[in-house]
């Protein structure tokens, strides 16, 4: 058996008129129908099969401006083996041809690009960023904005060649904007010493500044060990980012936040509270969701040292309200967690502060891997759940929500992979949707099994409002051509 590492209204006289031909319940239940969405059948992104000639592809993540104006991105293998990045986009409810991203070619002398992440702030405003490699052979990392639908050219993020002196290629990049020309990128590299750090960028009024390497508070990340996880934007200037570092007596690893405050970027400190939780001495800040200037929730993961050798695998939360961060907890009623070796976080969405959705994968009593939701509402965690349904449809007890998007309090859609029960069992991918604060069952990605021969997982998701979303994710096509895909729920 394969594992994953644990790391998921009608009103007036018309309606007295027919009241007693439609009874009254039928109004919030259609309005909840509504609210859920259907999902439509997924398609092979187009155009991208005539770029793919290398046979590989990954779609790393899509972000909705409005609904039914999307992009995705990702990277893709040319006729020479190359990786080359690649934008999709979807205008009014249909999807374009995916072409490289303009001049990452130019760019590319090296052979090694990607688009890494998107953020979009509204229709045909977005902004992506990724990798590529130099004539040299050194990583660098490349941004790209479209304006009012327009797509512009890929340029050189400043500052990155000379923090990344042992050229090897940049990781974990991240960005998000809050307004059209005003977005945070991080991402991770190593300096002249080998010594692994993160750099941070701003983008203020359509123009980069020069990246930094971001500054840790005292001894932290004494070994060069740090690693970026993603970067949220609450507002122009106002963002947060997480990730870890190798901490100092004892040896171990821990894990950070960071916040950009009126566009200066702060230190970096261990997440309060974190230390105490992380016994078993390895802990990460996985994802971060901010909603306004100064108020954010992040998510990780620590082990607990219960056992040995470092204990089960938990999930912690910590939230900034007002700029301040406060202590993180272990994620409420864990004790679903602690059945097997614990539990891994992948994704959190915030629609309000205090409202926020998260999830990952955990281990149950039998050692399957199963995948989990928990929401906060009104500012209270409650218990994790399996995800409903997915229990049916993991045959082969692996099961993870990879990406989670909320669009408004209680009404937010997650998505993820599963093993079916066939022999060779196979991943297949899944997306299941909260309707006014109650999960509804998990399906298999219409259309998806027609496409997929081999694995398939949902990489991301995104909504802009409640039942309207867009997924995209990678397949295994009958050649065992590596594709990727993307579908919507209207």
């Amino acid at each position: 058996m394969r594992r994953h590492p644990a790391v998921l209204v009608v009103a007036g006289a018309a309606a007295v008129w027919c009241a007693a031909a439609v009874p009254v319940t039928a109004v919030p239940a259609a309005r909840a129908a509504a609210l859920a969405g259907t999902w439509g059948t997924a398609i092979e992104v187009p155009g991208l099969g005539a770029l793919n000639q290398g046979g590989w592809t990954q779609l790393n993540q899509v972000s909705c401006g409005a609904a039914g104006n999307c992009v995705a991105v990702g990277s893709y293998a040319d006729g020479a083996f190359h990786t080359q990045a690649f934008l999709v986009s979807e205008t009014n409810g249909t999807w374009r041809s995916a072409v490289e991203v303009p001049r990452s070619g130019i760019l590319n002398a090296g052979g090694g690009a990607g688009a890494d992440s998107v953020s979009c702030v509204s229709a045909g405003n977005c902004t992506a960023i990724g990798h590529y490699t130099d004539g040299a052979g050194h990583g660098q990392a490349f941004a790209i904005s479209e304006t009012n639908g327009n797509w512009g050219t890929a340029v050189k993020v400043p500052g990155v060649g000379g923090l990344n002196r042992f050229g090897t290629p940049i990781v974990h990049d991240s960005v998000s904007c809050a307004s059209a020309g005003n977005c945070a990128a991080v991402g991770a590299y190593r300096d002249g010493a080998s010594r692994s750090q993160v750099f941070v960028v701003s983008e203020t009024n359509g123009t980069w500044g020069t990246a930094i390497k971001m500054p840790f508070s005292g001894i932290l990340n004494w070994a060069g060990s740090a690693d970026a996880g993603p970067v949220s934007c609450g507002a122009a200037g106002n963002c947060a980012a997480v990730g870890s570092y190798h901490a100092r007596g004892p040896d171990s690893t821990q894990a950070f936040v960071v916040s950009e405050t009126n566009g200066t970027w702060g230190t970096a400190i261990e997440v309060p509270g974190s230390q105490t939780l992380n016994a078993g001495l390895n802990a990460s800040g996985v994802s971060v969701s901010c909603v306004s200037a100064g108020n954010c929730t992040a998510v990780g993961f620590y082990f607990d040292g219960v056992g040995s050798p470092s204990g089960r695998q938990q999930v912690f939360v910590v939230r900034e309200t007002n700029g301040t961060w406060r202590h993180a907890i272990q994620i409420p009623g864990a004790g679903l967690f602690d059945a097997g070796s614990g539990a891994g976080v992948t994704s959190v969405s915030c629609a309000t502060a205090g409202n926020c959705a998260a999830g990952g994968t955990y281990e149950d009593s039998f050692l399957a891997q199963q995948a989990f939701v928990v929401n906060e509402t009104s500012g209270t965690w409650g218990d994790p759940i399996e995800v409903p349904g997915s229990a049916a449809l993991n045959g082969e007890r692996l099961a993870i929500v990879g990406s989670v998007s909320c669009a408004s309090a209680g009404n937010c859609t997650a998505g993820g992979f599963y093993t079916d029960a066939s022999r060779p069992s196979h991943e297949q991918p899944f997306v299941v949707s909260q309707t006014n604060g109650t999960w509804g069952n998990a399906i298999q990605v219409p259309g998806s099994g027609t496409l997929n021969a081999g694995d398939a997982k949902v990489t991301s998701v995104s909504c802009r409002a409640a039942g309207i979303c867009a997924a995209g994710g990678t397949y295994t096509d009958a050649a065992g051509h590596t594709q990727s895909f993307v579908v919507n729920q209207s």
